[in-house]
């Protein structure tokens, strides 16, 4: 669009200037790989733009980092992700403006890299490829930002939640981010492994076949049922606290499968889980099924952890500028 003139002569550009307004959203993080993909993409089409060149990503291990950035970003190569690692070196570290075939996009792992460069090295790679108006996607971002300097343009933190935000000079910072995702991540395992104890469960003890339509809750988990079940929830919740007190191990076995104890099952996501059942704190199950009239589906609820708050209203925090 062509630039507007007053009478003065002067360019009034300035009115049609626009100042981004989201300051974070946030949705529950599924847990599975298919679920976390479609969440992803959803995302990616509301807050990306082809403009935004530094993506920074923030999680603990085992969050679903790697997932998430291969659904925002689909083909988009990893340097290091669950599924192994690229002995070569990462292509942010060779890129050459001068090369055609050069990539458009990278994916640097910051924590994985600090093994073998110092910050200023991976901070002078990412300024070099955003001069000449490459996309850098960052994970561990928060591990870079006091070196690099500035925020990055987007935000997503992977805890409980996924947090998207569009910092401004207030925030929110990488910091603030990474304190919340890890205080949050732990009902995320918790209620993970709870979920799939009690889908066992269901399946072994009341044939019911393994549900394949979940939703999520705070703190928690959701099973869809299409007709209501014939179950005695105050029993099924019972049985499940029982695995929990034996404390068995949970633990990958191969791909798409976890063991809980002595039993295999299939699961998407074997690396968002606790280690052990007898870490999933304060599982309960609301007594009754819950009908939902517009999908007339009968739900049941689980429930892990209590109630406290996250800090989400403390990631922009202006007073931190008037002292």
């Amino acid at each position: 669009m062509p630039h507007l003139k007053d009478s003065s002569g002067q360019s009034n550009a300035r009115w049609f200037t626009h100042h981004e307004t989201l300051v974070y959203a946030v949705y529950y993080a599924p847990r599975g790989r298919l679920r976390l993909y479609r969440v992803a993409g959803e995302i990616s089409q509301k807050y990306l733009s082809p403009t935004d060149l530094l993506i920074g990503i923030i999680g603990a291990e085992g969050s679903g980092k790697s997932t998430f950035i291969k659904g925002l970003f689909p083909g988009l190569e990893l340097t290091n992700d669950d599924d192994g690692i690229n002995i070569r070196s990462a292509p942010l570290f060779s890129f050459c403006p001068e090369d055609h075939f050069s990539g458009h996009t990278f994916h640097i792992d910051v924590r994985f890299e600090l093994a073998f460069r110092q910050h200023f090295e991976i901070a002078e790679a990412i300024n070099k490829a955003l001069a000449h108006r490459r996309r850098v996607i960052v994970e561990h971002f928060d591990l870079l930002y006091d070196c690099l300097g500035y925020n990055a343009q987007v935000i997503f933190g992977i805890g409980e939640e996924i947090i998207v935000a569009r910092p401004t000079v207030f925030g929110p910072f990488p910091k603030r981010i990474k304190s919340i995702v890890d205080k949050t991540i732990k009902y995320r395992l918790m209620a993970h492994s709870a979920e799939d104890i009690t889908a066992y469960i269901l399946e072994k003890d009341y044939h019911y076949s393994y549900p394949v339509i979940h939703s999520d809750v705070k703190h928690g988990f959701v099973i869809n049922f299409t007709e209501k079940p014939d179950i005695d929830l105050a029993e099924l919740e019972r049985k499940v606290l029982d695995i929990i007190a034996r404390d068995v191990p949970i633990c990958p076995a191969g791909e798409d499968r976890i063991n809980i104890g002595e039993a295999v099952l299939s699961c998407t996501g074997t690396r968002t889980h606790v280690k052990s059942s007898g870490q999933i704190e304060n599982f309960r199950l609301l007594q009754n099924f819950k009908y939902d009239p517009i999908s007339k589906e009968y739900l049941v609820v689980g429930i892990v952890g209590k109630n406290e708050p996250a800090g989400f209203e403390e990631m922009t925090d202006v007073s931190d500028f008037t002292t």
